[in-house]
């Protein structure tokens, strides 16, 4: 690969699901508890995959084709929640392959690295604490520290301001059109992965990303 990026590069932030952690079996293992028990037809592994970025609501709508209006649906999601919070403590989420080559290849050339997610802080932390990560991160951004989630770029400056850094000296990675449209609203160069959670649509090549990976040995390329 011959892209390269900005040489003034100082930080590299990452959304947490579907681009730094593959968290899907966690939830499919959710859901799958949840079917079986409601005796409703388990949900394909492809398709919670597929809809895991758009969060917890998303994956209720998606197991028991209910909308938020409908009277069950909190019950299912306020269960969604409780268990895989429980889940955490033996999480099945793992780093992507490369990804902590990548994060050692970064800590060793003193650029940080953080995290801003649309994931809450009560699943978040401790995650990221589970996998060791935590004590890592320059940064960890969720909902609970703004007024405004992705795709606005607010939680995006935060991280630059708790790490000191100008956004056009940071690099941010997504799996979705909110984390490219966030990136790009904070003036930062923005990389979109392929191997994460995408949406069926729209098309990665209309997201307005600076770079689109497959493999996550592809940004290391680039800082090379």
């Amino acid at each position: 690969m011959s892209t390269q990026f900005p040489t003034s590069i100082k930080a590299m932030l990452f959304d947490l699901d579907g681009t730094l952690v593959d968290t899907a079996a966690d939830f499919t293992a959710v859901l799958n508890d949840m079917t079986r028990a409601a005796g409703v037809a388990p949900t394909s592994y492809d398709a919670i995959h597929q809809t895991v970025s758009n969060g917890a609501r998303a994956l209720v709508k998606l197991a028991f084709d209910l909308d938020p209006e409908h009277p069950q649906f909190q019950s299912h999601l306020d269960t969604l929640l409780g268990l895989y919070q429980q889940r955490i403590e033996n999480t099945q989420a793992t780093l992507y392959p490369g990804m902590d080559a990548l994060l050692a290849h970064m800590e060793a050339r003193d650029i940080k690295w953080g995290v801003v997610t649309n994931k809450p802080q009560l699943y978040s932390r401790p995650l990221l604490s589970k996998l060791q990560l935590l004590e890592r991160c320059a940064s960890l951004i969720c909902p609970d520290d703004v007024t405004h989630t992705k795709p606005h770029p607010e939680p995006l400056l935060l991280a630059c301001t708790q790490m000191g850094l100008s956004p056009d000296t940071v690099i941010y990675v997504g799996d979705h059109p909110r984390d490219i449209e966030a990136g790009n609203a904070a003036g930062m160069y923005t990389i979109a992965v392929t191997y994460g959670y995408l949406p069926a649509t729209p098309a990665v090549s209309t997201w307005g990303a600076d770079l689109i990976v497959d493999h996550v040995h592809e940004i290391q390329q680039c800082l090379a």
